[in-house]
């Protein structure tokens, strides 16, 4: 017979509602223990919504998380939940000297709740200092290790990158006769991350000889999305079972012990493939970051263009064709098929779609300030960022630009033009990955029996910002393939124009190309957040000086 049941509960927590996350967290407790659970495991600062950032070190919020756990336990142990053992994470204050930042006064925590008390803490030793994470400023290490007994088996507890780094709490789990690790995670979505997320789980379960129990937050905060994809593997490194990727899910398990375990209510055994995982991350940070921050719609420009095409199908996707409102802006310059295809993507997706002129607008502005050539185009381009941010103000809109990472790298946009908003969906995907989103998209439609929410016109045509007489994109840039592939190894790879160029790519072109990207970081210090899917993002994760004359 099993020694015990295991819920692993993978939650969507809000930065900073500590009540409302920890009523999400008591539901789940409830539920878990009503399915016969000795043992409920949730994931990094679930009580807190994470990244904090910089509310560690603010002392009040640290006291309100520590009283808000203390009274959730309370709760479990009035409920009749006190016999279930919850491991959650939260933020801690600094109980004792510790070595870290001069100002940090916090653990990133995870406390063990048992009888209506927090019977024991661990605090994270390994804080990550690189890419998205600034932990170091924030928190101060641990330096204990942790573990427990429960029904005959022995547990030790770990947090996201104790388990990423040698030494630490991990090393000693064989020497502890661990018969499973609880691992609590923050772990951001990135293409291909879940793979070496499971390599590095299957390499510690070998090595330390122990079960692991592996429990992730979902959803997105700000530019991060958190993918879910909780999973069991036993002592060999086998996958028992894993959560939902996207979703709040409770996946449970008996155990045995470290070697046998069974999955009782698991919703999968694999990750479902890059692409869908790619669109549901950037429609998951695009729903969050609507929806946690109190937008009742979004709105956007609909040129007939691909860009804004798959930002409003991640926006109907994402939140509702009801919310989601689109405005054709044609200048002078249009084409009719711009307008009928933004007509025809607003039919296919079922929102309201206006048409609001923009030649009225910009004939007097331009007459008075006698603006030609490349001063006429831009003033084009942001006076559609006046209508949409006028709209935005008169009817609660957020409204979302659509421009994408390459465009983003070279800074192909006008600032306070078509880069104005709030949020920008496709921040982190190349041009070249929107077109096979927009085709994977309509597949999948096909595939469900539904209608192609993007015109095939949009997916084929050459792009253009038709600011001018027969303006196409790639009169200022090389083809996007081209673009695409020189711009992943300048920023992605971190290569000098040299070794660009070695690749085979022509010399002229890289140093053009990188002296976009290098010119445009003012432009982009001033853009809207997306979701971030990339090890590169911009602003997270590639950060440069915009006073910058380094050229290699």
């Amino acid at each position: 017979m099993p020694k015990l049941r295991l819920a692993l509960a993978q939650t969507n927590p809000v930065v900073g509602q500590l009540s409302e996350n920890l009523n999400a967290c008591f539901d789940m407790v409830m539920s878990a223990t009503e399915q016969g659970a000795n043992i409920v495991l949730f994931g990094e600062m679930a009580a807190t919504g994470y990244p904090i950032e910089d509310l560690a070190i603010r002392k009040s919020f640290i006291l309100d998380a520590e009283k808000a756990v203390e009274a959730f336990a309370s709760r479990l142990l009035d409920a009749g939940l006190g016999d279930t053992a919850v491991i959650i994470g939260h933020p801690a204050p600094v109980k004792s000297d510790s070595p870290g930042s001069g100002w940090a006064g916090a653990t990133n925590s995870a406390s063990i709740i048992f009888g209506g008390k927090v019977h024991a803490q661990y605090a994270k030793h390994h804080l990550p200092n690189y890419g998205v994470f600034d932990e170091y400023r924030n928190f101060k290490p641990g330096s204990d290790l942790v573990v427990f007994d429960h029904s005959g088996l022995k547990f030790g507890i770990a947090i996201c990158e104790d388990i990423w780094q040698s030494g630490g709490p991990v090393s000693g789990m064989k020497k502890a006769g661990v018969d499973c690790l609880l691992v609590l995670n923050g772990s951001p979505f990135e293409v291909t991350k879940g793979d070496e997320r499971l390599e590095v789980i299957q390499d510690v379960a070998r090595t330390q000889e122990c079960a692991i129990a592996y429990v992730n937050l979902v959803g997105g905060q700000d530019d991060l999305v958190f993918d879910g994809d909780s999973l069991m593997v036993d002592a060999s490194g086998q996958v028992i079972g894993r959560a939902k990727q996207f979703d709040t899910d409770l996946a449970i398990f008996d155990l045995t012990d470290k070697q046998t375990i069974e999955p009782v209510k698991a919703s999968a055994s694999e990750q479902p493939d890059e692409l869908w995982q790619i669109w549901q991350a950037l429609v998951t940070g695009l729903r969050d970051y609507v929806d946690k921050n109190g937008f009742k719609s979004v709105i956007l420009g609909l040129s007939g263009g691909i860009d804004s095409a798959v930002c409003a199908a991640l926006a109907v996707d994402a939140i509702g064709k009801e919310r989601v409102f689109g405005v054709s802006m044609p200048s002078k310059y249009s084409s009719e098929h711009s307008k009928s295809d933004a007509f025809d993507l607003a039919k296919r997706l079922g929102i309201e779609c206006r048409i609001e002129p923009i030649k009225g607008l910009v004939k007097p502005v331009e007459k008075q300030l006698r603006a030609k050539d490349l001063a006429a185009e831009n003033l084009q381009a942001r006076m559609r960022g006046v209508i949409l941010m006028t709209l935005s103000n008169l009817e609660g809109h957020l409204v979302l630009t659509t421009g994408n990472k390459s465009e983003l790298a070279v800074g192909y946009s006008t600032i306070y033009g078509d880069s104005v908003g709030g949020f920008a969906p496709l921040k982190d995907v190349e041009k070249t990955l929107v077109w096979v989103l927009a085709q994977w998209r309509n597949d999948f439609a096909v595939a469900a029996g539904e209608t192609e929410p993007i015109p095939k016109n949009s997916i084929e045509k050459p792009p253009s910002a038709e600011l001018r007489p027969g303006q196409v994109d790639q009169d200022s840039l090389p083809p996007y393939d081209l673009l695409d592939g020189i711009l992943a190894a300048y920023i992605n790879e971190r290569l000098s124009r040299e070794e660009i160029s070695i690749r085979g790519y022509e010399e002229t072109t890289v140093t053009r190309i990188a002296n976009l990207v290098d010119r445009a970081e003012w432009k982009r210090r001033q853009g809207a957040i997306g979701p971030k899917i990339t090890s590169m993002s911009f602003g997270r994760d590639r950060r440069m000086p915009i006073t910058n004359k380094y050229s290699g």
